[in-house]
């Protein structure tokens, strides 16, 4: 599987981007977001399985808001009211099937910074 990730840049704090990542096929297994900051370790930002169980990390709750289109193979993080912490590089991951190892994209850097 291989995923091409799009959507990332700079925004002003309170400010929304969208993040779209598509896979090269169809994907019956979980898809997700991950993010890495300067310094840190990658951490876990949204889950969905294909038949759209969501999780969050606590921190994102009610600002990010993740989607999939299984005909197209894709998933959506929208994200709202960006604060300079949500500042990181953004990977999607995908599973094949439920129990597939994991493929990720390239990464797309978000900026937040006034």
């Amino acid at each position: 599987v291989q995923l091409q990730a799009s959507g990332g840049g700079s925004v002003q704090p309170g400010g929304s981007l969208r993040l779209s990542c598509a896979a090269s096929g169809s994907i019956f297994g979980a898809m997700g977001w991950y993010r890495q900051a300067p310094g840190k370790q990658r951490e876990l930002v949204a889950t969905i399985t294909h038949t759209g169980s969501i999780n969050y990390v606590d921190s994102v709750m009610g600002r990010f808001t993740i989607s999939r289109d299984n005909a197209k193979s894709t998933v959506y993080l929208q994200m709202d009211s960006l604060k300079p912490e949500d500042t990181a590089v953004y990977y999607c991951n995908a599973k094949k099937y439920q129990f597939s190892v994991a493929s990720w994209g390239q990464g797309t850097q978000v900026t937040v910074s006034s």
